[in-house]
């Protein structure tokens, strides 16, 4: 553990969890891929889409807002970062919940809940612990959220146990999700917009934080509270299109279109962009429900805002944190790129139902491949202190001799099948380079 700990890997909250999360985000969707298609299987006591939906919001999302807090609470309250053996076992916890999860049907559906739940629960008593203990009380709320949303996630286990269906703690789970990118969102978006705005002496800066945000924020937590609990009520759908409109407004305040240049805060505001999208869609889901399918709808939020607005602060944590500079690469881009194919396009199966099965192979193929980029290119800088950049080149550079390694000492057995895939990629790698260096970053 001594050694392990001694790792940039683990120095600070960021590093493992966004790692770590990114890396879920691509195996989980290509887990339910292979689900649905028949391609893959494994025994799960879940069915393909409830596992899916857990994955993604109470699985890959508290990896992601589990390493933002580990990373902004010494900043809110001036106290040493979680690091080395304490941050490894919280990093332990919740992949123990994604193993249990998988494997549910062998472990049970109580032991699978526990080890689930562990998580959430364990992030809320440390971000307790931490902002209390740096007399932080502004912050107070961000952690009685993560709470309840550590609640929700409990009760998604309960409801799956009683009625086979989590729709309200999924619902519940969602709406948390959405609540936090408006509070931290609505902190974050103008604050590092007008940095960017300042550095480029354009003096139209964003809106300051005042009543109507406040006002904004409350009336749509309270169309969400609707949506959770009383779904199908006349008010809920119109209440959802007036939140989404406000949020509209909010964003609009926030001088986005400024930031045109710099990819790495635009893609904050086309991020924003999925939540009143994602309200407006889901209270069209509500009024006309045979016209706009509530699961395809619940896709702004969910790979549209959640997806976007986790990559977007993902790449601009792991950049700054690490002391390079707060600019997007061409590589980065193409993540940006690829996310917003992936939520855009599953978006579009609303109106061409026709083209379902196409649209969804092209949005999930996107997903992985934001997610897995973000591994591959943000991997080595996570794991190493050095400020050298890393690049799509340099990337290939050290899978190829990874697999040189693999060809070399695992798969060297004549007869041995992985062989030939080893030697296509080798060979593959050797005649693209020149094409990765026109993306290098």
């Amino acid at each position: 553990m001594t050694k392990l700990a001694q790792l940039s890997l683990f120095s600070y909250g960021f590093r493992p969890f966004f790692l770590g999360g990114a890396i879920w985000a691509a195996t989980a969707m290509l887990l339910w891929i292979g689900l649905i298609t028949g391609k893959i299987s494994f025994v799960t006591p879940y069915s393909p889409n409830i596992w899916h939906a857990h994955e993604l919001v109470f699985g890959y999302a508290p990896a992601i807002l589990g390493g933002f807090i580990l990373t902004a609470v010494p900043s809110w309250t001036g106290r040493n970062p979680i690091q080395g053996s304490r941050l490894i076992v919280l990093f332990s916890i919740w992949l123990c919940g994604r193993v249990a999860f998988w494997f549910a049907d062998s472990i049970g559906l109580a032991a699978a809940a526990v080890v689930d739940s562990l998580f959430l629960v364990a992030i809320t008593a440390v971000a307790f612990r931490e902002i209390i203990a740096g007399q932080n009380r502004r912050n107070i709320r961000i952690a009685i959220i993560f709470g309840i949303f550590a609640v929700a996630n409990i009760n998604f286990h309960v409801e799956v146990m009683i009625h086979d269906l989590p729709l309200y703690s999924t619902r519940a789970g969602l709406s948390i999700l959405v609540i936090l990118i408006m509070l931290i969102g609505g902190r974050i978006i103008p604050n590092f917009t007008s940095n960017f705005l300042a550095k480029m002496e354009n003096r139209n800066l964003p809106t300051p934080f005042n009543r109507f945000d406040a006002l904004s924020i409350g009336f749509s937590i309270l169309s969400l509270v609707f949506w959770i609990g009383l779904p199908y009520w006349t008010f809920t759908g119109p209440a959802l299109v007036i939140a989404g409109a406000l949020q509209l407004a909010r964003l609009a305040r926030w001088s986005g279109f400024q930031t045109v240049r710099e990819p790495l805060v635009f893609i904050l505001h086309v991020g924003f962009l999925f939540i009143p999208l994602g309200f407006f869609t889901v209270g069209c889901s509500v009024i006309w429900p045979q016209f706009v399918p509530t699961g395809i709808a619940l896709h702004a939020w969910s790979t549209g805002a959640v997806g976007v607005m986790t990559l977007a602060v993902m790449t601009r944590a792991s950049r700054g944190h690490t002391g390079r500079p707060l600019t997007a690469p061409l590589a980065t881009q193409i993540i940006y790129l690829c996310v917003l194919i992936s939520a855009l396009t599953r978006l579009t199966t609303i109106f061409l139902p026709e083209l379902t099965l196409e649209l969804l192979a092209i949005a999930s193929l996107a997903w992985i491949g934001a997610f897995a980029l973000f591994a591959i290119l943000y991997g080595p800088i996570l794991f190493s202190t050095s400020l050298e950049d890393w690049n799509l080149l340099k990337c290939v550079d050290m899978l190829r001799t990874c697999f040189n390694w693999l060809s070399q000492e695992v798969f060297s057995a004549p007869g041995n099948p992985a062989r030939s895939y080893i030697q296509f990629f080798r060979n593959y790698s050797l005649a693209h380079t020149s094409i990765f260096n026109l993306v290098n970053g």
